[in-house]
């Protein structure tokens, strides 16, 4: 019989009286001298997990840091105020001023075409951005060069442009540009953008050009969709807390109750990027959570075969006097400092990762990022870590009570398949209800991390049915005639069996493995099968109310069929009459209410649409402004026919009721809108128009070349 020499430094500590914390500890690490390769898979297990949840929470802090310390230079100035269609007005913009430096901009689309040329590659789609002689407020608008580019767009009709736009276009600097009515000259191209990731999603490549020039060529004329932002710098300190930055906006709307301007600050410059980046970190920390615990079967099996080898040092202890809570306390902080290693090596890797990621990457990134290392994403990490290394610990320390000193003189049956006592039971349950609660009170979204609990608790629930399953079937399987079959059936069925903890280690990480990979086939699945047989062709923006018809015209000698519908910009301010800034939208309706929506206005129900609730208005309708809006949409957001809302457009608010609730297949790319508006509601409004053109077969190149040019 083998016992490790420290069984007697133990024996002579423990006995007769009960040792203290000091002299456990001691002989905790002198029993834990040698063993240490033991638990490579425990410590590799705690360290991948700790280290993804740190990491995540790491970058995620660096992102949202860097949003913050760089939120001036992003925003483009402390505050933001934009508008579809409508410039403010004298008023506007005496008041604003009184809050500070004030720059204006406009954007919008258009086709920048290259003067005399009838290919089809002398045009291309085009961001359009002028701006005024202000602009920046912070940072420095550059060319590739480096070298100022802010007075080149101040040289008469000139213009900066993105390279990839000169490329296509066949065109360089020096070179002439068609923009609208006017033909610009390219003074240089673009490098760097101070407030480019604020702006909204873009379409084509960068133009850049004075107000003046904006006016020269026409682009911006009454109902086209041209977005009016005002950038405020204001003096240091003046708007500093929280509090500030939600008194400025109250202001704004007492100031002027109908102005319709959606407000940003520098606390979240880019639209959406903040909430994005606490979901996608919410997202991967609960994927570390899962490798953790996926990870905690190999933390059980480590300590479960550390003590079976132990067995007989614990059944000396016990011959020697050691009580079962000395010897209880002994392994605990075994696998506590075993963990702490652990838990310590992945909390290294989580915040090294993401320096060393930030340090390849650091050109690719829109902004400058610092790596911030806070207290409470270690804190959440190392939570994570003991809490799971107690999770699977338990139950194979809880055996110990079962080791008793009968083993020193005869073979003791295996231990491994006893239930340990009620204490341990009980420490278990709460540790597995401390995870499930970390993890839904620090979710940003906590249904999904309900979710995320629920369906991960089914997955163990299942898999350990099935580790019991697998012995039971193996007990009652008919002998196989090979001996090597036989063994290893008979092992199976055996005390010692590793059915239950190799099932639920690799079922567990497979299932895992092929949730993820029929999530990406299923998405792939319903982007190619949800999209129509034949979609539109061509999108055709912005056309004015007197284009149309000789546009429709064209369009129809092409064979194709022509789809029109007047389009306006507004933004919602109200539903129910409740602000909706005051409203807590759910994460699939959300994108509703925060910023501009495309309305339309019509006398019959879209052919593509079913009315589920409600009834379309007559023809000739002259009564109480009405809508029709997204059945599944008002779903989230709790509105009913009969509701109210309220929508900016041009600068006024509107306030129309719901008549009726209708499905919206956005999958078709046909021409959809969340709000059909009666036509007495818009009708009068300074509006264009959308089109859209679809062939009944493909065409060929030629024919669509021949069609585009003639347009």
């Amino acid at each position: 019989m083998t016992v490790d020499l420290t069984v007697a430094t133990a024996a002579a500590s423990i006995s007769p009286t009960r040792p203290g914390l000091g002299r456990l500890l001691r002989i905790a690490i002198q029993d834990l001298r040698g063993n240490l390769r033991s638990f490579s898979v425990f410590l590799a297990c705690l360290a991948l997990g700790v280290a993804a949840i740190a990491g995540v929470g790491t970058i995620a802090d660096a992102v949202k840091s860097g949003l913050d310390t760089k939120g001036r230079v992003l925003l483009g100035g402390d505050l933001a105020l934009s508008r579809m269609h409508v410039r403010a007005s004298a008023p506007e913009r005496a008041w604003l001023e009184t809050k500070g430096e004030l720059s204006e901009i406009a954007t919008l689309r258009a086709m920048a075409r290259r003067p005399g040329a009838e290919a089809l590659r002398a045009s291309a789609l085009a961001e359009v951005k002028a701006v005024d002689t202000r602009y920046p407020l912070t940072g420095k608008l550059t060319l590739e060069t480096g070298d100022d580019a802010r007075p080149l767009l101040d040289r008469g009709l000139t213009a900066v442009v993105d390279r990839l736009l000169a490329e296509r276009l066949g065109v360089g600097i020096g070179d002439g540009l068609m923009l609208g009515d006017s033909e610009v000259v390219i003074a240089g191209f673009v490098g760097h953008e101070p407030d480019k990731l604020a702006a909204q999603a873009s379409f084509g490549p960068r133009v850049l050009i004075s107000l003046e020039t904006l006016a020269a060529t026409g682009l911006a004329k009454p109902g086209s969709l041209t977005r009016w932002t005002y950038r405020l710098a204001v003096p240091d300190g003046a708007v500093s807390a929280p509090e500030d930055f939600e008194g400025f906006r109250k202001e704004t709307r007492a100031a002027f109750p109908e102005a319709g301007f959606q407000i940003a600050d520098r606390r979240d410059p880019a639209p959406g990027v903040r909430r994005a980046v606490d979901r996608l970190g919410q997202f991967l920390t609960l994927v570390g959570l899962t490798t953790l615990l996926i990870g905690g079967a190999g933390v059980a099996n480590a300590v479960a075969a550390y003590l079976d080898r132990k067995r007989r040092t614990i059944a000396v202890l016990r011959a020697l006097g050691a009580s079962s809570s000395s010897i209880l306390a002994i392994y605990h902080i075994e696998i506590l400092l075993l963990a702490s290693i652990g838990i310590g090596i992945g909390l290294v890797a989580g915040m090294s990762l993401p320096a060393a990621g930030v340090g390849l990457l650091g050109d690719m990134l829109p902004f400058p990022i610092d790596i911030v290392v806070t207290p409470l994403r270690l804190l959440l990490a190392t939570a994570y870590g003991v809490l799971v290394a107690l999770l699977f610990a338990m139950w194979p320390l809880g055996r110990i009570e079962h080791v008793s000193a009968a083993l020193l003189f005869r073979d003791e049956i295996n231990t491994t398949r006893q239930r340990p006592s009620w204490p341990f039971l009980l420490a278990t349950a709460i540790a597995l209800a401390l995870i499930a609660s970390l993890a839904v009170l620090t979710a940003e979204d906590r249904r999904l991390a309900l979710y995320f609990v629920g369906g991960l608790s089914a997955l163990f629930a299942v898999f350990l049915w099935v580790g019991r399953l697998v012995p039971w079937l193996a007990g009652r399987w008919p002998s196989p005639a090979r001996p090597e079959s036989r063994l290893a059936v008979r092992n199976l069925a055996g005390p010692g069996s590793l059915a239950r903890t190799a099932t639920l280690s690799l079922g567990t990480g497979l299932s895992l493995l092929v949730a993820i990979a029929l999530v990406d086939r299923s998405l792939v699945a319903e982007l190619e099968g949800g999209l129509p047989e034949r979609a539109p062709s061509y999108f055709f923006l912005d056309i004015g109310k007197g284009e149309i018809g000789p546009l429709s015209t064209l369009l129809d000698t092409s064979g194709g069929q022509v789809s029109t519908a007047p389009m306006l910009r507004g933004r919602l301010v109200a539903l129910k009459g409740k602000p909706v800034e005051e409203i807590e939208a759910p994460p699939g309706a959300e994108w509703v209410l925060s910023g501009d929506r495309g309305l339309t206005f019509s006398e019959a129900p879209p052919a593509t649409s079913r009315i589920v609730d409600g009834t379309w208005w007559p023809k000739d309708y002259a009564g109480e402004p009405l809508v029709s809006f997204d059945v599944e949409l008002a779903k989230n957001l709790g509105l009913a026919v009969g509701d109210t809302l309220t929508v900016n457009v041009l600068g006024r608010n509107v306030t129309a009721r719901i008549a009726n609730l209708r499905t919206v297949d956005w999958d078709r790319l046909a021409i959809n809108f969340v709000m059909i508006f009666s036509p007495n509601t818009l009708a009068s409004a300074p509006y264009n128009v959308l089109a859209t053109l679809s062939f009944p077969e493909q065409p060929q190149l030629a024919q669509e070349a021949r069609l585009i040019q003639a347009v």
